[in-house]
């Protein structure tokens, strides 16, 4: 084993796990981080990997060689491939100075292994003033009731024909936002549905995959969705329509939470603040 809980834990200020993501705090032990070395050595997706729905082959890993274990603080460097690849270095501890030691030792390793990026990772906990990055929420199922709400949404396949054809051009203008890869997959039949909001027969919302997976310790996880609205149909509710309506599908398939990942200040951060939904903590990605 490498990692020692008794260093590891007081460090955690956000949950949040390298080539994982969020995790819930309850899941949030030493041999989930012990999972994600034996992982980088076998190349296979983790049960609990929220990237393993997408097939394929896990991007990113640990590199173990990297790590820095030490009592008040440690690195954990992950390297991805995808593109031009990229070294992140995940920095957990107090002092403001671990963002030096981790830009080094991401510089470092970026050019050991030949990639053109080097990113510090910095987990901050909930009470930090003035955050910036993204914030970590926390949906839980079991603490209320989440009605089907009133609106123009159904899954994607229970439009008449005509509605569903505008999905294409609808994932297209939204690209960025993740709809084109979704797409892609809905056509492949390898996601869960897609909730779609439409006005005058013409799809201008939609999140989705619907999806819901065991956790590390066995709890029903609602997997992060693509989310998205057209510019032009904001403004009218749709956004917090298609949530709730997600909501509503979680908890009445048996999910116990959903953990998001929402850039601070936006339109989707703002929505779930409105929403109630408890904030874990932040992460903020700096270039090394």
């Amino acid at each position: 084993m490498l990692f020692r809980w008794d260093w590891l834990r007081p460090v955690l200020t956000a949950p949040i796990v390298p080539t994982l993501g969020p995790v819930h705090p309850d899941a949030l032990n030493v041999g989930i981080f012990e999972d994600t070395l034996r992982a980088a050595v076998t190349g296979d997706f983790l049960p609990y990997d929220k990237d393993r729905r997408w097939g394929g082959e896990k991007d990113e890993k640990v590199l173990r060689e990297g790590v820095v274990h030490q009592p008040e603080h440690t690195l954990v460097p992950t390297l991805t491939r995808r593109g031009r690849g990229i070294v992140k270095v995940f920095a957990y501890g107090p002092r403001d100075s671990i963002v030096e030691e981790a830009a080094e030792l991401a510089a470092k390793l970026a050019s050991v292994h030949d990639v053109a990026g080097a990113r510090v990772i910095r987990p901050l906990d909930p009470d930090t003033a003035h955050p910036r990055g993204t914030r970590i929420q926390l949906k839980d199922f079991t603490t209320g009731h989440c009605p089907a709400p009133d609106g123009p949404v159904r899954p994607v396949t229970a439009w008449p024909t005509a509605v569903q054809e505008t999905f294409a051009p609808f994932a297209e203008t939204t690209a960025a936002d993740g709809l084109a890869f979704l797409h892609t997959q809905m056509q492949a039949g390898r996601c869960g549905p897609v909730l779609t909001a439409a006005v005058e027969d013409r799809i201008v919302g939609a999140i989705g995959p619907m999806e819901i997976q065991p956790d590390a310790i066995g709890r029903p996880q609602l997997m992060p969705q693509y989310f998205a609205v057209l510019p032009e149909a904001r403004g009218q509710g749709l956004g917090r329509v298609l949530w709730r309506a997600a909501m509503h599908w979680g908890q009445s398939h048996d999910a116990a939470y959903q953990l998001l990942q929402t850039e601070i200040g936006g339109p989707s951060d703002r929505l779930c603040q409105a929403e109630g939904l408890t904030s874990l903590g932040f992460t903020y990605a700096m270039s090394a």
